[in-house]
């Protein structure tokens, strides 16, 4: 059976990463915006799990950063949802292109 190692865990990440770079900087939709920003925050979070696995296999830092960053993941999708819908509501748009509209 084939275990990967660090260096392709490594870039599956990055890969990750920048898709989720990519997709923050070109797309004008806020939900795939926020998308792409899980996507950055699991590619750091398979860093985390990486580096805990090959490097310092006796400690839990990595996971325990992990398990935090999942909750914060979390808290931020929910609010961040929650102030879409509203602009939503409010401009029955949720195109970043219409942010001028948005401001007042």
């Amino acid at each position: 059976m084939f275990t990967p190692g660090l260096y392709h865990i490594l870039f599956i990440s990055t890969a990750l990463f920048f898709i989720g770079v990519f997709g923050f900087l070109t797309r004008k939709n806020l939900i795939t915006i926020l998308m792409s920003v899980e996507l950055i925050l699991n590619s750091v979070n398979l860093n985390f799990i990486a580096f805990n696995k090959y490097l310092w296999p006796d400690k839990l830092d990595g996971l325990f950063f992990t398990i935090f960053i999942i909750a914060i993941a979390a808290a931020e999708a929910a609010v961040a949802i929650a102030i879409i819908i509203n602009l939503y509501r409010s401009h029955h748009s949720i195109d970043v292109d219409n942010a001028e509209e948005m401001k007042y």
